[in-house]
């Protein structure tokens, strides 16, 4: 009875495993990331500043506006998106230039005034 009960725990070990490692999933992300085109990230960037401003964190005559320049800049050995928005409506001159900051993929990363 124990040689039995030995030879079944270890067929059950030799077909339950296989299951476990079958097909149909994976243990990498769960899609392949692809990087945005410039016309993206402006789209992007422009429901960034409506959110921006709808939190109070930015003024709302920010809204609206268009884009001064999208560019791919490097920081820190990462290159990522930079849109840039100018706001001559503002009193305080440091203020006056939005820039939000997007991986290559349009995750929004962050947003200042001083663009670094």
């Amino acid at each position: 009875m124990k040689k039995l009960s030995i030879a079944l725990l270890l067929s059950l070990l030799f077909f339950v495993t296989p299951v476990l490692a079958g097909s149909g999933h994976s243990h990498g992300p769960t899609k392949e990331q692809v990087k945005i085109s410039t016309e993206e990230v402006s789209k992007r960037a422009l429901t960034m500043v409506e959110s921006l401003a709808g939190e109070g964190k930015i003024d709302k005559t920010w809204v609206g506006l268009k884009e001064s320049n999208v560019e791919q800049k490097i920081f820190s050995q990462r290159p990522e998106w930079v849109v840039s928005y100018h706001n001559k409506e503002l009193d305080d001159a440091s203020k006056q230039t939005l820039y939000l900051f997007f991986t290559l993929y349009g995750e929004y990363l962050a947003a200042n005034y001083s663009g670094t």
